[in-house]
């Protein structure tokens, strides 16, 4: 293969790789704005990919396991959302213990059933796929990655323009001033969570059912926190979330390239380098831009 078939190649992993964690920045990002640091869109991932191809091979119809995907990342953000706003428990300890329980539910019932590879289908845009290198990177997609151009920017408005998102915003910031305006702090950020468990199990919906056409046992093997490092990296501003899921992405598929490509690198670190990608990240962007300042706060009525 030529250099610019290799970039291409690459380019198009790297593309595949970004899609899923996509999904799940648009829903993490969301969430915190309204002040939650969401942990357990690991659990969400992991359970939308299970839940994808469990229903996919009961019904034959992988888009009715993508839809299944999604259900099951909004039943983990209800539960999530119940326990620590309704039942005051730490969101820190909900969230590692979703993603305990849902990595171990999984690896059983994995290891109990069969199931069939399913795929949705692949879409190829006529005229903008023969672009030089990009082209097929790009333009050359399962088609729920396409949802992305209508996810991201209605995630966008949601925040910044929807009266909704004004109090979003304001329960992630000044919780105590936006309870005294009438604004119920509690249920914004239980809407939130929602809305990043709808998302982040399509990511892992995506793929289980875009992707690879199969469910293995830890599939999502830590994307879930790559996405929490990717708002941090964006400095909880959209665009840049999405630059650190791509950039995440690419990573990843320089792993997988490299000793396909006759690169001789030492295979764990290249199995550890996205992770360790992220780490730097957080150490050098924590620190710089600001967070939503109730980020991580619960919050408890008439509390200072």
């Amino acid at each position: 293969m030529s250099a610019v078939d290799n970039v291409s190649t690459i380019l198009a992993s790297g593309a595949r790789l970004t899609v899923p964690l996509a999904f799940a920045a648009c829903g993490e990002y969301l969430a915190e704005r309204a002040g939650t640091v969401n942990i357990s869109v690991e659990a969400m991932m992991l359970g939308g990919a299970f839940g994808s191809i469990a229903v996919a091979s009961a019904t034959g119809s992988a888009t009715t396991g993508l839809a299944a995907g999604v259900l099951v990342g909004l039943a983990v953000g209800l539960v999530h959302g119940t326990l620590s706003h309704r039942a005051a428990i730490n969101t820190f300890v909900v969230g590692l213990v979703l993603n305990a329980l849902v990595l171990g539910l999984t690896s059983y019932l994995i290891t109990t059933s069969t199931f069939g590879g399913h795929q949705v289908w692949q879409v190829s845009v006529p005229v903008l796929r023969d672009i030089p290198v990009v082209g097929r990177a790009l333009f050359v997609e399962r088609w729920p990655a396409y949802l992305l151009l209508l996810l991201v920017p209605l995630t966008w408005w949601l925040v910044e323009r929807s009266r909704w998102g004004l109090e979003l915003r304001a329960v992630g910031e000044a919780p105590q001033a936006a309870d005294v305006t009438g604004i119920d702090v509690n249920a914004r950020r239980r809407q939130a969570l929602l809305w990043c468990g709808a998302l982040a199990g399509l990511g892992g919906a995506y793929l289980a059912v875009g992707e690879v056409g199969s469910f293995s046992q830890n599939m999502t093997a830590g994307r879930g926190y790559i996405v929490i490092a990717a708002v941090i990296f964006g400095a909880w501003r959209l665009g840049r979330t999405l630059l650190g899921c791509a950039l995440f992405g690419l990573a990843d598929a320089l792993r997988l390239a490299l000793p396909a490509l006759g690169v001789t690198l030492n295979s764990q670190l290249l199995i550890v380098a996205p992770y360790l990608l992220a780490l730097l990240v957080m150490l050098a962007f924590a620190a710089r831009d600001r967070e939503p300042r109730a980020l991580g706060a619960p919050f408890r009525r008439g509390s200072a």
